[in-house]
């Protein structure tokens, strides 16, 4: 006869851990029948009530552990905060990951069997790290919005808390960074996840993404990232977070607020004497509205840098007719210098040919007709140069917009794991991740609006020497510095104006 386990003679291996302090009783009730109601059974919950003055809220965590032995409860004796009440949590959970839930939140029934069903996968076991995607929901339950998250991604992260919920973490791992860090209240997760992938990322082991809906964020009060009187706090200590992470990974940046609450910037320092060559690649295209206006003229009369070290060329056919050259001369003046370019002609030719003259530590292209908005950004130059040389780091790209603010390319997401595009867009628009808002890992961008350090352009140059468009020349760049173990980054912060659109 077979033996049946009980309840309480179960092995946790996820041991959830929720701080409570004076939830809405309805919103705290759901979420505890949300735990109660997992299709997998080898949990336990830990409770930490950290001195909630609302009496049906201690009556309702003390009724929990009565009727359930997989809940296990302690009271503090004094109110610590998140922090401290979360960290007596860990101290109270056994299993072998642990599973971070907000008191007024709630996971669906099958968050628990979903996430081992990762873990048990063939390369599961060096899974440290692993975040699933979430449903926002008002009070009463409906959803407004589902956050459909991408795979791990480092830069992302830095500007923006995006993995929330649900995180899961292997145990050993948050007592080898010491839990929780006193002095981050309401940016206590994104301090540990941060402190968490340094060392995953270090020992060689996984942060994985789990494409389901496994938790639900209730939008009420009691949340420290809706509520007014702690939210500034809040903001402020994940800044402080991400600029410490930058210290310790020796990212030479100064990190500030972003347009948005809870995003933030990376203001990487560029030595002034680091040269950069920028270069246009023209054939002489002509718009296509207006076919008597060079598209490289506009740019080339219109573009403006801060950066000392900026050397501007435009790259041109050798045969290029005398008319055309002139045009081309007459705008670029005495900052530009040309570069013929003889035989076949192509992007990633004239690109070549123009760093081969006037090499520099990194090259930025700029597609004819684009204009850099100085005026919005600008540090557009430095953005760029910045990104491309910081190690990791491949490709980078910019926003490129049309004149009456819409979104042409902000980079490419293969396969697009959103349920939007976001091409079309009104520059500025939300979103659940805020992808115009923050820089952030993309798989391509275009060519017309990046930069590339010299090094790796001249190791992969000829992945895009097939290339007939600037699109087409960033996809096939972008793929092969990826393939060769480096990111591509787009950056709202260098912006770009389609002010001559060409045929």
């Amino acid at each position: 006869m077979a033996v049946v386990a009980t309840v309480a003679e179960i092995t946790a291996r996820f041991s959830i851990v929720t701080p409570v302090y004076n939830p809405p009783l309805g919103a705290f009730l759901a979420c505890a029948a949300s735990v109660r109601a997992q299709t997998r059974a080898d949990w336990e919950w830990c409770l930490v009530d950290d001195c909630s003055t609302r009496p049906e809220v201690v009556d309702a965590v003390a009724a929990l552990a009565a009727v359930e032995p997989r809940i296990r409860v302690h009271h503090r004796a004094v109110n610590g905060g998140i922090v401290a009440a979360t960290n007596d949590a860990l101290a109270m959970a056994r299993g072998d990951f642990v599973a971070l839930l907000d008191h007024d939140d709630a996971l669906v029934p099958t968050a628990l069997a979903d996430v081992a069903a990762m873990l048990d996968t063939p390369d599961g076991d060096r899974i440290d790290y692993l975040y699933t995607d979430e449903a926002h929901v008002l009070t009463d339950g409906r959803e407004t919005a589902h956050f459909l998250k991408p795979d791990w991604s480092p830069e992302r992260f830095r500007a923006s808390m995006y993995t929330c919920h649900l995180s899961v973490l292997r145990r050993s791992v948050v007592a080898e960074i010491g839990g929780f860090r006193t002095g981050f209240d309401g940016a206590q997760d994104h301090d540990l996840i941060l402190r968490a992938t340094e060392q995953i990322t270090a020992a060689g082991r996984r942060v994985a993404h789990l494409p389901r809906l496994a938790y639900h964020w209730r939008n009420v009060s009691s949340s420290v990232s809706r509520a007014s009187d702690t939210l500034d706090t809040a903001i402020q200590r994940g800044l402080q977070a991400v600029q410490e992470q930058c210290d310790r990974l020796g990212i030479d940046a100064r990190v500030v607020h972003g347009d948005v609450d809870g995003c933030y910037r990376l203001v990487r320092r560029v030595a002034p004497s680091m040269p950069v060559t920028v270069v246009v690649a023209t054939a002489g295209e002509v718009a296509a509205c207006r076919p008597y206006r060079l598209a490289a003229a506009a740019t080339m009369r219109e573009v403006a840098t801060t950066h000392p070290a900026t050397r501007l060329v435009f790259a041109h056919p050798a045969d290029l007719s005398p008319a055309v050259l002139e045009l081309l001369a007459e705008a670029g003046g005495e900052r530009w210098q040309p570069v013929p370019v003889a035989g076949p002609w192509s992007i990633a030719v004239a690109l070549d040919r123009a760093v081969q003259t006037y090499p520099g530590a990194v090259l930025v292209s700029i597609a004819p007709g684009l204009v850099p908005r100085s005026d919005v950004t600008p540090d557009w130059l430095e953005t760029l140069a910045g990104l491309a040389m910081q190690p990791g780091v491949g490709l980078a790209g910019g926003l490129v917009a049309s004149t009456e603010d819409v979104v042409v390319h902000a980079g490419w997401d293969v396969p697009n794991y959103r349920w939007y595009e976001l091409e079309g867009l009104r520059v500025g628009t939300t979103s659940s991740g805020n992808d115009l808002f923050i820089e952030r890992e993309c798989s391509q961008v275009t060519l017309g609006a990046a930069a590339i350090a010299l090094p790796h352009w001249h190791e992969l140059k000829h992945s895009a020497a097939a290339a007939t468009d600037w699109d087409a020349a960033g996809r096939a760049l972008s793929d092969a510095l990826t393939a060769s173990g480096l990111s591509t980054i787009w950056t709202p912060w260098s912006r770009f104006d389609q002010r001559v659109p060409i045929t």
